[in-house]
């Protein structure tokens, strides 16, 4: 074997390695993030109170994906690496001091802006609770609560940027479960001592904010990054960073704008019917769920790689590896789909249908899920394909695509939201996210020279697996009636894991053999 097979082959190697942390960090986020939204939903269900939690939370978080995690991934993360590789500690540590004194200007202004305009704001996203006042009020004086966690996790965001271009995945990966254990615990405790809980659900967001930046600094400091004032502001990496954002702000402003075009949609419950924006959250909350542990990590994974591989201009290893990470979103997110599409019904029901959430609720976040299901093959591909184009240091391409399927979705919204209600607005954004993907590979794919693999026949073994695996999941829960559904769906998941395992081997799939083989080596 030549050696560029060899470090090709360890290269996969420390990206599995890397995106298995993630993953399990994020398998546990996601385990109780479901135990905080089982929580949520048993005392607000679906009901004006939910609403306006959910707008008030999402607020923040609209600018924390701009200024925050997005721009760690479209700038920060392939900078940071960039000066890894060719600067000593030293000017290193420099640099991360000046990013992290811009970062909490930018964040500080933008969170005082956002407390003074939060009535605004509020009604221009969600214009359908200005038909009810003390709706609008709620929600206006939880986002001034919340705004504050905006400083809180955008500066946990590029603490992380900094540990990924160490190659540290461990914090980053476990240190959101600290935000659904604040949740948790506020929900449980000022569910009992107060009359609302809603303001110890936001006093806990504030709490988990905290806790994750805490935990960001603690392998920071034993890195030996100092905490004191930059030399200057001014500096090289900054200014890059500085350049490459502008085009991600409007990419992540395009996204953030479809977002809020759903939840405008949402808001308007004389079309959609009520509890349109709860549902929408609940069935996000699911799909978020393969999404997270597996295309989310992949992507961040890969980053730092390609990154490493875009500056030894690498070019052959980081097509192998851009095919490599799509192959592992498409051997996972095909059977994911099959079964939300299936069985969205009765995961919500089982996840989701006690106290406040009531049948209503079940059916039209079931609704949405089964819509929203469609799309999560996509979903996960964009991530990474946008990666790519980070990693390359163009955060054009990707915003321009964005701005196209903006017009497509929102388009969509409104066509759809008539005959279909919530589930027009899942469909839509289903339909725009496959539409994104496809051009961002068309243009990937000729940016490179072609990728000269098999892609497509790959996706087609691995579709017809999951195929078989629904019908088969499907006739499961109907031959199983008898049993009750919480352990039924333990059983079918089992054994649907196992069928599409197999199929799988019959089909020659590669991740099929490497993880038959583990199982094998571990016996």
């Amino acid at each position: 074997m030549s050696i560029n097979k060899l470090l090709h082959k360890d290269s996969h190697r420390s990206l599995i390695k890397s995106t298995s942390i993630l993953s399990l960090g994020t398998l546990s986020s996601r385990i109780l993030g479901l135990v905080r939204d089982v929580i949520v939903a048993k005392l607000l269900g679906t009901g004006f109170r939910a609403d306006a939690f959910f707008v008030a939370s999402k607020i923040p978080n609209l600018f924390r994906d701009l200024v925050g995690e997005g721009a760690v991934n479209a700038a920060v993360v392939p900078v940071l690496s960039e000066f890894k590789e060719k600067e000593d500690i030293k000017t290193f540590w420099e640099f991360a001091n000046a990013l992290f004194a811009w970062a909490l200007i930018v964040l500080s202004v933008i969170t005082i802006l956002g407390i003074i305009a939060a009535p605004v704001i509020v009604r221009v996203i969600a214009p359908g609770f200005m038909a009810d006042p003390e709706k609008l009020a709620l929600t206006v004086n939880l986002t001034r609560f919340m705004f504050p966690y905006l400083i809180f996790i955008g500066l946990t965001a590029y603490s992380m940027g900094i540990l990924f271009s160490f190659r540290s995945f461990l914090v980053p990966a476990f240190s959101p479960c600290l935000l659904n254990i604040a949740m948790i615990v506020a929900a449980l405790v000022y569910s009992r001592t107060m009359q609302d809980p809603l303001l110890g659900l936001a006093i806990g967001v504030l709490a988990g904010g905290v806790l994750q930046l805490v935990a960001q600094w603690i392998p920071l400091t034993r890195m030996g990054m100092p905490c004191r004032r930059p030399k200057t502001l001014r500096h090289p990496g900054a200014i890059k960073i500085g350049k490459l954002l502008i085009p991600r702000l409007l990419g992540g402003g395009v996204y953030q704008l479809s977002i809020l075009i759903d939840t405008f949609c949402a808001s308007l419950s004389s079309i959609v019917g009520q509890g349109g924006i709860s549902a929408i959250y609940y069935a996000n909350r699911i799909i978020q769920g393969p999404m997270g542990i597996f295309g989310v990590a992949m992507a961040s994974a890969v980053l730092p790689t390609l990154s490493g591989l875009f500056h030894r201009n690498d070019v052959d290893s980081l097509k192998r590896t851009v095919i490599f990470s799509l192959e592992n979103i498409f051997f996972v997110m095909c059977p994911s789909t099959v079964v939300l599409v299936l069985l969205s019904e009765p995961i919500i029901r089982i996840f989701f249908e006690r106290g406040e959430f009531g049948l209503y609720s079940t059916m039209i976040t079931s609704s949405a899920l089964s819509y929203y299901a469609i799309g999560l093959l996509s979903f996960g591909g964009i991530k990474i394909l946008v990666s790519v184009f980070y990693a390359l240091q163009d955060t054009r391409t990707p915003a321009l695509v964005a701005a196209f399927c903006l017009t497509i979705n929102a388009t969509l919204n409104f066509i759809l939201m008539f005959p279909l209600k919530v589930s027009g607005i899942a469909l839509a954004s289903a339909i725009a996210g496959t539409t994104d993907f496809l051009i961002l590979f068309y243009i990937l794919d000729k940016r490179l020279g072609g990728f000269d693999t098999d892609l497509f026949r790959y996706f087609f073994k691995v579709f017809t697996a999951a195929a078989m695996t629904g019908v088969t999941v499907f006739w499961l829960w109907q031959y199983l009636a008898f049993i009750p559904e919480i352990l039924r769906l333990v059983i079918i998941g089992v054994a649907g894991v196992c069928v599409y395992e197999a199929i799988c081997l019959a089909f020659r799939v590669e991740q099929a053999r490497k993880i038959w083989s583990w199982i094998s080596n571990r016996k």
